[in-house]
């Protein structure tokens, strides 16, 4: 499946809040939709899901319309809201039935991902006495309820901590596996960079980047080292922006992003590195991570 948001436009009053977005998710790989809080992640979510409609664009499964009434979808919203009276696997196996399944397996499905989310001993609990960790897992729960081919999920990794957030991410990557269609929003870069094999990066309601993370780190990464030294203090940095004019002199994590802009070689930096006698910790190509990409594009 593919499925293509078509520069999609939205306004609250006079306050556009969504510039045309437009990207494409493909099934079989897991996306991960960033940005800033504000920045439109929720709101294009919304409009894919029909809580809003869209002031201009369209959202198109395979060259057709995308109607989610019609459609397999796991969704999880921004807010919320199961019930806090009711117990946990009741109420999944209402949400179940009420997307078609029989009782027999709705009841099959709550059970499997109760027991998946190791809460099998609060099936009988209600909601509200449940951790808001827990809590978070019957939401997710609940929308990986009756196997669907599409999942659509803001914000999933809110109030999971690291041990829950890798569960999720398991279960994440077997659907994948299984060929279907994943988009999920988030801030937290560092999961985002574990799961997905592509990104799309929203900001202020404009799309920033949108395409495989390995080829973007490999493109953000282009014409740069990264050099670190076990010791040493202010000076040598300065030698070595006088040695080397044409270098673009960046910090970064525990040591130095250089942009050589195709002028300056590997080899030249390194002889230099040796004359000097620095004790090198690190040198070589530099790859950017997830997080240093959205802080370059959206840390304004």
């Amino acid at each position: 499946m593919q499925l293509v948001i078509n520069h999609i436009t939205k306004s609250f009053g006079e306050t556009e809040v969504l510039h045309g977005v437009s990207f494409t998710v493909e099934s079989g790989r897991a996306m991960g939709f960033l940005g800033r809080n504000g920045a439109g992640k929720s709101t294009t979510i919304r409009c894919l899901m029909d809580v809003f409609r869209p002031d201009s664009g369209n959202f198109l499964l395979d060259g057709r319309p995308f109607m989610p009434r019609s459609l397999k979808i796991g969704y999880l919203p921004e807010e919320r809201g199961m019930y806090q009276k009711n117990e946990v696997l009741a109420q999944l196996v209402y949400f179940a039935m009420l997307r078609g399944a029989s009782r027999g397996d709705a009841t099959a499905s709550a059970s499997r991902w109760i027991d998946f989310f190791g809460l099998g001993d609060y099936k009988r609990k209600k909601l509200e006495t449940l951790s808001k960790g827990n809590q978070q897992k019957i939401q997710i729960a609940q929308s990986f309820l009756n196997e669907p081919d599409i999942l659509i999920l803001d914000e999933p990794f809110s109030g999971l901590d690291p041990v829950n957030a890798q569960i999720f991410q398991n279960a994440i990557r077997g659907f994948v596996k299984e060929g279907r269609l994943v988009i999920f929003s988030s801030h937290q870069m560092s999961y985002v960079e574990e799961v997905c094999d592509d990104v799309t990066l929203i900001h202020k309601g404009d799309i920033l980047l949108s395409g495989n993370l390995d080829q973007i780190k490999l493109e953000e990464g282009r014409d740069k080292l990264f050099l670190s030294v076990l010791s040493g203090d202010a000076a040598w940095e300065k030698a070595l922006a006088g040695a080397f004019p044409a270098l673009e002199i960046t910090p970064g994590d525990d040591g130095l992003i250089l942009g050589t802009r195709g002028r300056v070689s590997q080899g030249d930096l390194l002889g230099w590195l040796k004359e000097k006698h620095l004790p090198l910790r690190r040198f070589g190509l530099y790859e950017p991570s997830l997080n240093d990409i959205f802080i370059k594009k959206a840390g304004d």
